[in-house]
């Protein structure tokens, strides 16, 4: 038996018993009129991610360990979020706490000019909000997260080496564990704060290395399917005078579920299939197009974002 198989049977096992707790505690995500499902569901499935970077640094010895700390203190404060709502200021501190762990853990501190650390942390703490908005139906954060997770393993073992591809294995392992239970028409579970937060987190970690590593900011391609949803989204609902910060379902995603009748699994294969196709042609071009693909791929995006807006509320206004 592998090593990955006995992993999957842990992280299963593991996932089994937080049901069970979760289900006593009433830990549940109740459908309201701006959610995407209809019926009671456990929530914080996606804790099973902290669980498998945490069977990643036991296995390995200790491997990541700054960034293993910031981890569990983003885990913990999203976890008691999902439970019961916590303070903005004391979530905003844990977070800001955690990504300067990932940073030092990144050597970013002393291998690297002072002011990538304020970018960094910008364009971070976006991503992870960003991440955690786009967890809406069923299917997507792990379905989008199995592909970016997939894509880190085929750059770290086929173009650069940039981290331990066994992390990133142990992940994928996770993902598809919280899979059998998420990707489907009727979820067992739902990810939660805990979940999309977690990954987001993970996710990050990876990224950075690779952008760090190679010092080619154009891997942040890796995101684009995300964030052009996110970003424009976000622009959108500023156009209409909403307080971005509250729940609403006006993502392209949100519309192609909800309003227009795609099965969850439907709309977030199709995501994953966009960034997936998004990023072999990002691969099978030489270093020298990467910025110019990026652009064209941003613009194509976002103008089919643009047009399918256009034509949604043209007719659901009329």
């Amino acid at each position: 038996m592998s090593l990955y198989a006995i992993l999957f049977v842990l992280l299963l096992g593991i996932e089994l018993a937080y049901f069970k707790i979760a289900d006593k505690l009433n830990i549940i995500d109740k459908p309201n009129q701006r959610s995407s499902h209809t019926r009671i569901t456990l929530r914080g499935g996606g804790i099973i991610f902290f669980f498998g970077a945490m069977l990643y640094f036991l296995v390995n010895g200790g491997g990541f360990p700054f960034f293993m700390v910031g981890l569990t203190l983003i885990t913990v404060i999203s976890f008691i979020d999902d439970v019961h709502s916590s303070s903005r200021l004391v979530r905003l501190g844990i977070h800001l706490t955690a990504m300067l762990l990932m940073f030092y853990q990144w050597r970013l501190f002393t291998d690297f000019p002072w002011w990538y650390i304020g970018i960094a942390l910008v364009c971070c703490i976006g991503i992870i909000n960003a991440y955690n908005f786009m967890d809406g139906i069923n299917g997507i954060t792990g379905g989008y997260s199995l592909v970016l997770l997939s894509s880190f393993y085929y750059i770290n073992e086929h173009v650069v080496r940039f981290t331990d591809s066994f992390f990133i294995g142990v992940m994928i392992t996770a993902v598809l564990v919280f899979n059998i239970f998420n990707f489907r028409t009727k979820a067992k579970c739902f990810a939660g704060d805990v979940g999309s937060v977690t990954i987001a987190f993970i996710i990050l970690f990876f990224l950075g290395q690779l952008i760090l590593q190679t010092e080619d900011l154009t891997y942040i391609i890796l995101l684009a399917v995300y964030g052009v949803d996110s970003v424009l989204t976000i622009i959108h609902r500023m156009m209409l005078k909403e307080n971005i910060f509250d729940a609403h379902r006006k993502h392209a995603y949100q519309l192609l579920a909800n309003e227009l009748g795609w099965k969850h699994v439907w709309v977030s294969g199709f995501y994953m299939v966009l960034q997936l196709a998004i990023l072999v042609g990002y691969l099978a071009l030489g270093e020298t197009y990467h910025w110019t693909y990026l652009i064209a791929v941003i613009a194509v995006l976002s103008g089919a974002y643009v047009l399918f807006m256009k034509k949604y509320f043209k007719l659901h206004q009329a």
